[in-house]
């Protein structure tokens, strides 16, 4: 098995300036997390706004071209780290540049997934490089204003993004000009109120619109129809924070850092029965289980169970099938779940199933923004049929059932939101079917009563 210090050894050798701090790997996005070295004077002395200045040309270079940034992206197989991992360089490509109007930058630091701590943990501790990143983006795409959109209930990481937006604006970073060229982009921070639904893109601009939070309808997609009815581009904060170090280094050595198709490191945040708890950053393609070792293990040296790869809302995956998984969307994909959002929820074996599908069935029926009907009843109808097989009600029929509404859920809503809910059922039932019929015939828990832990994180 690869161990931290092997790991390392592997980023030094493609150059990746790396450090150990503790709990986490950082070679790129999380360098030098101390919680004290975040203002713009610590990010500089580490090489911040290098990249900014090369693509202006004002690092004494010949500047770089928009279409020569978005071709470094690509060529760096940087995908979106937000969940659906669509390329990011194709994604910028989609921006009409030529549009005569207005156009907009938005950045999703929504983070509400359920186990997902790593783009507040990116803002907290190293907001400029989120600013950055920004910048090259939208000078890639001709744009001239952009919002960071940050999940309410992180209220004093806003409140540091704000600082770091100041710091950014008084020394010519953002505004007017940019280091004396003819580049200008003003960015401002935006906060919601904790929304889960929030997070989906057209559900975000309703809100950073002053409306009501809920999902559009696509088409138009916001790259013709966005903010205010103008095209804009949405990434995630991870996304944003990978393009200074592709810039400066260029797309090819980023690609490197990762596997084909799959570039670069990714931060993941690790949570549930595990030692250490928290985000890791490690190459695209890491070894599920190199992951597991770098978090200390299953706590109390017990089996592991199950794994949630990728945030609640994707599907879990026995032990088996994990521990010989790679941690990349197309590795994870071939095994029957999705990468998401990186947020990995460990379980080990005093884990019941189907009371743990009862708590994230409950928290996708609140979330339901009511908008969709499938979503909005489907969501109660699979809660109270967990609910009920919890409980010792359940009977024969509950199973087929909870696979039916599933179908009728999945797929029929406006936003992913439906299949979020819908999916963890499926996969649990289809792993763990054992454990739900031991529930349903013999009205108890298949997991011993005193195996099971006192708290559930």
């Amino acid at each position: 098995m690869t161990t931290a210090s092997s790991v390392l050894s592997q980023f030094a050798a493609t150059g990746v300036q790396t450090s150990f701090h503790g709990r986490h790997i950082s070679p790129q996005i999380m360098a030098g997390l101390d919680g004290n070295n975040w203002r713009l004077k610590d990010y500089e002395a580490r090489g911040g706004y290098e990249a900014l200045r090369k693509i202006l040309g004002q690092d004494g270079g010949e500047g770089m071209t928009p279409d020569q940034v978005i071709a470094e992206v690509k060529a760096g197989s940087l995908r979106g780290r937000g969940g659906a991992g669509f390329p990011t360089g194709l994604k910028w490509s989609f921006m009409p540049r030529q549009f005569p109007g207005q156009k907009y930058l938005v950045c999703n630091s929504d983070e509400g997934e359920p186990g997902t701590a790593k783009d507040r943990d990116i803002m907290q501790y190293n907001p400029h490089i989120v600013i950055e990143g920004m910048a090259i983006a939208a000078y890639a795409m001709g744009i001239s204003v952009g919002y960071n959109y940050i999940h309410g209930e992180i209220f004093a990481t806003y409140q540091r993004f704000e600082e770091a937006l100041e710091e950014a604006r008084a020394a010519g970073l953002l505004g007017n000009n940019i280091l004396g060229s003819t580049y200008s982009f003003q960015l401002h921070a935006a906060h919601g109120f904790g929304a889960y639904i929030c997070g989906e893109e057209t559900a975000l601009l309703e809100s950073l619109e002053g409306k009501k939070g809920q999902p559009r309808f696509k088409p138009p997609f916001p790259a013709s129809f966005g903010l205010y009815g103008k095209p804009t581009t949405i990434n995630n904060t991870e996304t944003f924070a990978a393009v200074p170090w592709i810039i400066r280094n260029g797309g090819p050595a980023y690609l490197e850092c990762g596997k084909p198709n799959n570039g670069g490191t990714k931060i993941f945040t690790i949570s549930g029965d595990v030692e250490r708890p928290g985000n890791y950053e490690i190459p695209m393609g890491t070894p599920f289980a190199t992951l597991l070792e770098l978090a200390g293990g299953v706590s109390g040296g017990r089996k592991l169970k199950a794994v949630i790869p990728g945030g609640s809302s994707m599907p879990v995956l026995p032990a088996d099938i994990m521990m010989a998984t790679n941690m990349d969307y197309d590795s994870i994909a071939k095994a029957g779940s999705m990468l998401g959002s990186g947020a990995v929820i460990v379980m080990d074996e005093t884990r019941c199933m189907v009371k743990s599908l009862l708590r994230l069935s409950y928290f996708y029926m609140h979330e339901s923004c009511g908008q969709c009907t499938p979503c909005r009843e489907g969501t109660g109808w699979l809660w109270r049929m967990v609910d009920r097989i919890e409980h010792g009600h359940g009977r024969e029929s509950d199973l087929d059932m909870l696979n039916s509404v599933s179908d009728n859920i999945q797929g029929r809503t406006i936003c992913a939101l439906g299949d979020a809910a819908a999916m963890p059922v499926r996969a649990m039932i289809k792993h763990f079917r054992a454990e739900f019929e031991h529930h349903i015939t013999h009205k108890t828990c298949l997991v011993p009563v005193d195996a099971l832990p006192v708290t559930h994180g």
